[in-house]
């Protein structure tokens, strides 16, 4: 059975003003499970992670002021709202929702988190709505417990993967491939093993031709036993962010790409959901949805 963790535990809402869309993370699940796309059973509420597992990845100085709500205001504007114990919280239990979704992929072949994708994490410090890197602390936990030799992170949201980049620059297990907005945030990008920038305005064939011949390159070289699969869809023409004109049918092709690219290489994947932030709620939560809806029917 393929397994989706709900990482939402707390119902958290952001003071007025502030864009990340929080809701999602309760309407989607919902949503898949009222079309028939999953059921109750294939949900999961993952245990947070503890501190000895957050810190192989997270430095001690930037994990104790998350634990004592102790950071400075340059480092909550980073981060991009107020930093509260409930959303602390909720970052560990995203965390050990990517970490456990990668053992029932191994198992089965995909799993995917509701949440996930906090790429713009660094190990000492926070940026772009993202407090722990998810996908960085469940790779160093799978290499640390030896579960994998050789990781690649396939990174789709419209942002470069900074804090990810920074992390594993010098790990040669992990490969960092991001797919990107040049222009877009952050500014100041980092080294992927891979980083394709693409242009304002660039469009679904476009975008989709790019994809498919570097990600077959990718796979066919690193030959990697796990993908962590960022599956952002503020690509979208209607994403207030993204600058990129990738129609929502483009968008779930991509996802079927990746999707079968995996499976046709027998490489397991996890799904993580990656930003969206179109003007319309509607448009960002069937676009997710496309995500899972592609990974239920390919696997």
């Amino acid at each position: 059975m393929i397994k989706i963790a709900f990482s939402q535990i707390y119902v958290y809402q952001l003071p007025e003003g502030h864009r990340f869309p929080m809701e999602k993370y309760e309407l989607l699940p919902e949503q898949l499970i009222r079309e028939g796309t999953i059921s109750e059973h294939q949900l999961f509420r993952p245990q947070p992670l503890s501190s000895e597992e957050l810190l192989l990845t997270h430095s001690g100085e930037y994990y104790r002021k998350l634990e004592n709500l102790d950071l400075s205001a340059k480092e909550i504007r980073n981060i991009g709202f107020p930093v509260r114990r409930e959303l602390v919280e909720r970052g560990k239990v995203i965390s050990s929702g990517t970490y456990q979704c990668a053992l029932f992929a191994i198992q089965n072949g995909v799993s995917l988190n509701i949440a996930g994708g906090t790429h713009h994490s660094f190990a000492d410090r926070g940026e772009g709505f993202c407090i722990f890197n998810d996908v960085a602390i469940a790779s160093n936990l799978l290499l640390q417990k030896n579960i994998v030799k050789k990781i690649l992170i396939v990174d789709l949201d419209v942002h470069q993967g900074n804090g990810t980049a920074k992390i594993f620059e010098s790990v040669p297990e992990v490969f960092t491939f991001s797919m990107h907005g040049e222009k877009n945030y952050p500014v100041r990008k980092e080294k992927s093993s891979l980083d394709i920038g693409l242009p304002d305005g660039t469009e679904g064939r476009a975008y989709l031709s790019i994809l498919e011949v570097e990600l077959k390159k990718v796979l066919d070289t690193f030959m990697p036993d796990l993908v962590f699969y960022n599956a952002g869809v503020d690509i979208l023409t209607t994403d207030k962010l993204g600058r990129l004109h990738v129609s929502k049918q483009d968008t779930k092709i991509r996802d079927e790409l990746v999707f079968n690219l995996c499976k046709t290489n027998n490489v397991p994947v996890v799904g993580v959901m990656g930003g969206g932030y179109s003007a319309k709620l509607s448009d960002i939560l069937d676009a997710h949805a496309n995500t899972f809806r592609s990974a239920l029917d390919i696997f």
